[in-house]
């Protein structure tokens, strides 16, 4: 059951280096955006929501049994005891939260452990490699490029002029740097934390995916 986690910074290709490992490993693509629409869809209460939200063959259906909701069931909840309250503002921005908010990390731990007992999937970003370090065979992946690159790209990909996509890559840095000092206590960019470090200066996004998938096999999963 093959779990990877994968973080980067904008720019360096790291999500679409993710979506295409999952895509070839054919297992499910779990970005920050995903967790947060899950966070939200849990503290809404209505069934009928959660059965047109999270249909069980579909990826919010396998994602809704990991964490224990049956959706199949009116008036289901999911089975650790405070859940509900547990995941209340726990995907706020990093800067909107709270310094002492325990909540939003017990939350994340909850969702992300979860999501990797259950199946095999491609995890990108929210605290994942830290949050996974012991589990089983997972491989933690950092992607890296030159500042300079990783500008041009967000100008190519965003449609943003030099000063906007320099400005972009400013704060996404910055508010990255934040989420991970806060509730890791950690530097997101300690090669350390991680199995493999991809520089994609002169990596394709299919060259970059190939090197993660070759490593999968090597992972020790004691």
């Amino acid at each position: 059951m093959p779990i990877v986690t994968i973080r980067g910074h904008l720019g360096s290709s790291a999500s679409e280096i993710g979506r295409q490992i999952a895509e070839r490993l054919q297992v499910d693509y779990i970005d920050r955006q995903i967790i947060a629409q899950v966070a939200e869809l849990l503290n809404e209460s209505k069934q009928e929501v959660i059965a047109k939200e999270m249909p069980p063959g579909s990826l919010w259906g396998r994602i809704a049994r990991a964490l224990g909701f049956d959706n199949t069931i009116a008036g289901s909840y999911p089975m650790e005891p405070g859940y509900m309250l547990q995941y209340s503002g726990a995907y706020l921005p990093a800067w909107q939260i709270p310094l002492d908010d325990t909540r939003y990390l017990a939350g994340l731990e909850s969702v992300i452990k979860a999501l990797a007992r259950s199946q095999s999937a491609v995890i990108c970003g929210r605290g994942s490699q830290f949050i996974l370090k012991d589990h089983p065979g997972a491989l933690h992946v950092l992607i890296v490029s030159p500042l300079e690159i990783r500008v041009k790209r967000v100008m190519q990909n965003m449609g943003k002029s030099r000063e906007e996509a320099e400005k972009e890559v400013e704060h996404s840095d910055g508010s990255r740097h934040e989420f991970i000092k806060r509730y890791f206590k950690a530097e997101m960019e300690d090669p350390l934390h991680y199995d493999i470090v991809v520089n994609t200066e002169h990596l394709s996004i299919e060259n970059a995916a190939s090197v993660v998938i070759d490593a999968l096999p090597f992972k020790d999963r004691l």
